[in-house]
């Protein structure tokens, strides 16, 4: 089965195992074990809330070990280094979302997914819900925002 008939037909093939993956399938999952516990679908705290959180942290996360030129726990390349994250709620159209956005020494690092200064994100939940429901990881997730 083609790429092009596994997507019309609701059905992917995980990157990883090779297994094909039904995305109806996918989402009822995630929705049943969020209810098993006790996790609402919208809200703080909520499923999508989650979701949406460690998409924009694992973007984040991959802009700037791009932007140093190494992975976290590796020697750095230049003078520039981690230096921790700071804490930002962006609002989002499932509700305020906070996040841990990392930094760097030099200030140097500016973020293309959630740009300093900005809290309002238009459109993000409608990509995460999208690339999720395909059975994407949140790496790949952040990988594709990379690309984009």
């Amino acid at each position: 089965m083609s790429e092009s008939a596994t997507e019309m037909t609701g059905m992917m093939i995980d990157p990883v195992t090779g297994e094909i993956i039904d995305q109806k399938e996918l989402a009822e999952r995630l929705l049943a074990q969020a209810k098993e516990q006790g996790v609402s679908l919208v809200g703080p705290g909520g499923l999508l809330n989650q979701l949406t959180k460690n998409v924009l942290e694992a973007a984040l996360d991959a802009e700037l070990t791009e932007h140093l030129g190494h992975e976290h726990g590796q020697k750095p390349v230049a003078a520039n280094m981690r230096n921790g994250t700071r804490s930002k709620t962006v609002l989002t159209e499932i509700g305020p979302v906070e996040i841990e956005v990392p930094r760097d020494r030099d200030r140097s690092f500016e973020p293309m997914i959630v740009p300093k200064r900005r809290r309002l994100l238009d459109g993000i939940d409608e990509v995460v819900l999208s690339l999720s429901a395909r059975g994407l990881t949140t790496g790949e997730i952040a990988a594709h925002f990379e690309e984009v």
